[in-house]
């Protein structure tokens, strides 16, 4: 089990984009990990007033992000690398996500090359799909700040 500070320490990602809060499972090749949709979260303000939903785009980054857990973890200098997507294909929403959901974010490792990797996303709501999709990811140098 990865708590958040241990994230923190392999995701670039901060409030409010990092949408990760633990991960429950490590594999080499699969992660199982948990986000806890809360209502103070800012996007709950405009989507929607009177009937929270987490915007269906935010579910699918929870998904990437715990990939990037699974491809970051055991990259030696990933302080220096970014993964940004190439595509999402397959993408389906079956149910909505509303504050006070534990949503369950299953990602799989599908085909791996050196830069570049296809993943299987599942994000559940206890038994229930929430959303899947298959990711596409690239890593990248960081590009340097400005001294």
């Amino acid at each position: 089990m990865i708590d958040i500070q241990g994230i923190l320490g392999i995701l670039p990602h901060r409030y409010p984009m990092l949408l990760v809060d633990r991960v429950l499972e490590l594999e080499p090749e699969r992660i199982l990990a948990l986000k806890n949709v809360t209502f103070n979260e800012p996007h709950f303000t405009g989507h929607f007033p009177g009937a929270p939903v987490m915007p269906g785009v935010l579910v699918i980054e929870a998904m990437a992000q715990a990939g990037g857990v699974l491809m970051l973890r055991d990259v030696p200098n990933r302080h220096e690398k970014l993964i940004y997507f190439t595509g999402i294909d397959n993408c389906r929403f079956r149910r909505p996500v509303v504050p006070g959901d534990q949503l369950v974010l299953e990602v799989t490792l599908t085909k791996r090359r050196q830069r570049f990797a296809v993943l299987h996303g599942v994000a559940r709501v206890g038994d229930e799909v929430a959303a899947e999709a298959d990711l596409s990811s690239a890593l990248v140098d960081r590009p340097k700040a400005d001294s």
